[in-house]
């Protein structure tokens, strides 16, 4: 556990984009949230004042999430690359540490330790703005901000959210360890064309699209659908929005998430066991890198 520890800390060190990244993002944040100009035109109708608070928790939210998905794939597809190409890997395999725990120690990083990392900045960053809205507005508007029971089901709602998503995209994952570890140049395009040109061929020769709808669904449609019940309706109504009838009650997230669910499908263990394999092949590889 120790050895595992300081393999994280050496990511942290190494790769200072990790953090660096998310609070760059959040400073942008702020600063527009201190200079910028925006007109609210609501009526005096309260569930629209407090709809002004789920506003700012999910639309900050969103712009960490993308941002965290983009740079962990990046970190995952670059990190077993780039230290062949700066030939450490030589200093590292002279330590009494195996390639297994090294490249699970990246895909920690990859998969949990650097979205909790935007997670905490991203909560830093939406109670910086609440308040500077609040100073700013001087009026009801910056008194809807502030809503602890929303606050804190969007806490639970972030870190359902990693863990899930660390469990789905494993074989993602899994996949640009491969590349990572295998390949010596153009990493993106052979993390595309490889899939492409096996959907390619699917197609032609058999005339199916099973691989095609099996990788759509894990990059794209498949998750909200697995992981929660009613996505979109629930996520309105939990920003505070009106839906159906529904409010935001502090009860609402626990009808918006679904881990039993999420558990027992089907497509999650398939995943799970595509990415145990491909992972197992990176460590194979990386166990015979040698530098570029």
């Amino acid at each position: 556990m120790k050895r595992h520890f300081w393999l994280i800390r050496r990511e942290i060190w190494e790769s200072r984009a990790i953090w660096v990244v998310p609070a760059l993002i959040g400073a942008l944040l702020v600063l527009a949230a201190l200079f910028g100009h925006v007109d609210v035109v609501l009526s005096n109708v309260s569930p629209q004042r407090g709809a002004l608070g789920g506003v700012l928790l999910f639309a900050s939210g969103a712009v960490f999430l993308l941002a965290m998905t983009t740079y962990s794939a990046w970190y995952l597809l670059d990190c077993l690359h780039s230290e062949r190409s700066d030939h450490s890997i030589l200093f590292w395999k002279c330590l009494p540490i195996s390639d297994t725990a090294t490249v699970l120690s990246k895909l920690l990083m990859g998969l949990l330790v650097i979205p909790f990392i935007y997670f905490a900045i991203a909560d830093l960053t939406t109670l910086t703005i609440a308040f500077v809205v609040s100073v700013r507005a001087r009026s009801w508007i910056g008194a809807s901000l502030w809503n602890p029971g929303q606050w804190l089901q969007l806490q639970v709602l972030w870190v359902y959210v990693i863990a899930t998503l660390a469990v789905w995209f494993l074989p993602v994952a899994g996949w640009l360890l491969l590349v990572s570890a295998w390949a010596r140049r153009a990493l993106t395009l052979w993390s595309f064309l490889p899939p492409l040109g096996a959907i390619w061929a699917e197609r032609v020769f058999f005339g199916t699209s099973v691989l095609a709808h099996a990788v759509t669904s894990r990059l794209f449609m498949g998750y909200p659908g697995d992981a929660f019940h009613d996505f979109q309706g629930s996520i309105f109504a939990l920003a505070g929005f009106p839906v159906a009838g529904r409010s935001a009650a502090p009860g609402d997230v626990w009808s918006l998430i679904d881990p039993v669910g999420f558990a027992t499908h089907r497509a999650t263990w398939i995943g799970i066991a595509v990415g145990v394999a491909l992972i197992f092949v990176a460590i194979r590889l990386r166990s015979r890198s040698v530098e570029l």
